[in-house]
């Protein structure tokens, strides 16, 4: 409802690939904002900034319209079927308050790749752990920019909009491959020694 990439742009433009392939095509696949893009979403944040509650909310009511598999990765949503309750759920103002920091700690660093690269995977790490797969990731920044665009009203642009998209595909590159090395480290842990690799003595 309203917004044309919700539910869509998601599925059409993070296509599921196996961990190998995801981890050999990350560095490549992943896109990259030029300057103008990156000060376009920096002054756009200026505004969004003051609603960020409201964009929140909103955000995950529409995430949870749209793609209702989702609660499955939050407790305290999972049972909830009346989803303009949540509308007014502290729980889910908190969540969406906690998402909309690491937005704007992303935006802060986007002139800072090697800062902005630490943040991202480190949080697909943490994703792992509370056992929220890499597929959902993409839907998020779908439901982003449909909650943002009335707020910008005339401020939002075709432009506006490939910027954001940008930002969150490469957000979402950079989650799913922290997910996977934590999940290969989860998975090292679990092997006896006798089943782990060999590791080669390369020393000189």
């Amino acid at each position: 409802m309203g917004c044309a990439i919700s539910g869509l742009a998601a599925k059409a433009e993070f296509g599921e690939r196996s961990p190998e392939v995801e981890e050999e095509d990350a560095a490549a696949a992943r896109p990259h904002l030029s300057e103008r893009h990156i000060q376009m979403i920096k002054e756009s944040w200026k505004v969004i900034r003051d609603d960020i509650a409201k964009v929140g909310i909103i955000m995950f009511v529409r995430l949870f319209e749209t793609h209702p598999e989702c609660k499955d990765v939050f407790f305290l949503f999972r049972d909830v079927e009346d989803l303009e309750r949540l509308r007014t759920s502290r729980e889910l103002r908190a969540h969406g308050l906690r998402v909309m920091s690491f937005i704007e700690k992303s935006v802060a660093r986007l002139d800072q790749p090697e800062r902005l690269e630490a943040l991202v995977l480190e949080l697909g790490k943490s994703h792992y752990h509370y056992n929220a797969p890499p597929k959902y990731y993409s839907y998020v920044g779908a439901e982003f920019i449909c909650a943002v665009q009335p707020i910008l009203k005339d401020r939002w642009t075709a432009e506006l909009e490939e910027a954001w998209k940008t930002m969150f595909q490469y957000v979402t590159s950079l989650m799913k491959q922290g997910y996977q090395e934590e999940s290969s480290r989860q998975r090292q842990l679990t092997l006896s020694p006798r089943d782990r690799p060999e590791r080669s003595n390369t020393a000189l």
